[in-house]
Formats: C-alpha cells, structure tokens, sequence
C-alpha cells in the first residue's frame, strides 16, 4: 500500500502528492486493473473520505494534485482553472539543450481526437548538462531542466509541446525518444517520465487565502539532482 502524502487541507479541499505511475481514479470500464490501487481508493482507505478530482494529472506524472471534499465545491475550485486564476509550475527533463525560455503556442488534440485545441505553455530552460554516455547517433548525450507553465489544460500537454519543439521529455513512452530513455534506464535504473508537478498558487475561492502550494520532488529527481550537480529547483 502506497504513503499517502498529504500537503494541504482544510475543510473544502485536499490536496497530495501523487506518485508515478498512479491512476487518479479508474475509469468504469477498465475493470480489470482493480487490483492496482487508485488516488482516490488510497484517500479512501487512508483518510475514510471520497473525494473529488478538480483537475486533471497523468498516470505517468508525479506531484500535486487538488481534490474536493464535497460535489458542491469542485465548480468553483475548477473555475480557477478556467478562469487562469491559478498558477501551475511543472518541471520536466528533456533531450537536448533547450531554449532560455520559450512559448509554445501549437494547438493539441483535445479527448476527441479528430478536434484540435488552442494551446499555449510557457517554458524556461533553468540548467543544462552534456553527458559522455552515446546516444545513437551521438557520442555523447545532452539534456535541461525544464520549468513549464502551462496556460492552457489540454490532455497531454506538456508532453505534446516539449515533443513538438524537439525537446521530448525523458520517460516518455508516447512522445518521447526510446534511445534516450533506455540510456537513463540502463545507465542510473530511472525509468518513470520526468515531469513533476511542483507548485501550484491561488487564491482559495472559499477562504480567500492565498495558497502557494509544492509538492517534493520523487526519488529518482533527487537522485538526478545529485547525479546531474543541479540545483533542486523547489529548495
């Protein structure tokens, strides 16, 4: 059973660290993957609560992550989103040295997928490392740090938009490079996707207390961190 990591509630709202590769919640018809706990099962079981999602994070991405404590309050806790009252920080490590900064203005295919959204993420390269380790076709390998703000929501995003500029995310099994990822799995045993959402800042529509909110990075951030000599971008 995974730790539930709590970084803040109150009495409208939780909001957690979700680890790698958790699902939010399972989808009706994928009966078959019951036996892998959820988010919303492991705040069941740890905390006795239902909760409700007010945003959307991948399976595949770690960090924050707000949930209601009753149906009535997710409208209002989603109109932040909508009304880009809420700010949202996410790092990620991508191939290749990446622009200082950059805004990527490119529409995304929404959930039906023949219908394509206007889309925009702001990035800033934060430090940059070259490696002695080949990757076809290269004899050495080069990878950034990567603060990504995304100012719209559309699925996949961040990951559409790093791919899109040439600068695909490390762990990305979908738009990503292969050869990069199997060099991180093979040479340091990391394989999860490096983006992690960090921070999250608003004002709460129930309180009116400003929230600037973090979540730690995972393990294998931090064992990069060191590996890399690069500076833990939420110390």
């Amino acid at each position: 059973m995974s730790h539930l990591h709590i970084i803040f509630e109150d009495d409208f709202l939780i909001c957690v660290h979700k680890p790698n590769n958790m699902l939010v919640h399972h989808a009706q018809h994928s009966r078959n993957v019951s036996d892998e706990t959820s988010l919303l099962q492991l705040i069941l079981d740890k905390k006795g609560m239902k909760v409700y999602p007010i945003h959307r994070l991948d399976r595949k991405t770690s960090g924050i992550i707000l949930l209601a404590k009753e149906t009535q309050f997710v409208s209002k806790f989603q109109e932040l989103f909508t009304d880009h009252k809420i700010q949202k920080t996410y790092f990620g490590v991508v191939r290749g040295f990446s622009p200082d900064s950059k805004k990527i203005d490119s529409p995304v295919k929404g959930r039906d997928a023949n219908v394509h959204k206007e889309a925009l993420t702001d990035l800033k390269t934060i430090d940059r490392i070259t490696l002695n380790i080949p990757v076809k076709p290269y004899d050495s390998s080069r990878y950034s740090l990567v603060e990504l703000s995304p100012k719209t929501g559309r699925m996949h995003q961040l990951r559409v938009h790093s791919n899109k500029i040439s600068h695909p995310l490390i762990g990305d099994t979908k738009y990503g490079d292969k050869n990069h990822d199997t060099m991180f799995a093979e040479n340091f045993g990391w394989k999860n996707l490096f983006l992690h959402a960090g921070k999250l800042e608003f004002l709460h529509p129930f309180t009116s207390e400003i929230l600037a909110l973090r979540a730690p990075f995972p393990t294998d951030w931090i064992a990069l961190f060191t590996e890399f000599n690069w500076k833990n971008p939420l110390h």
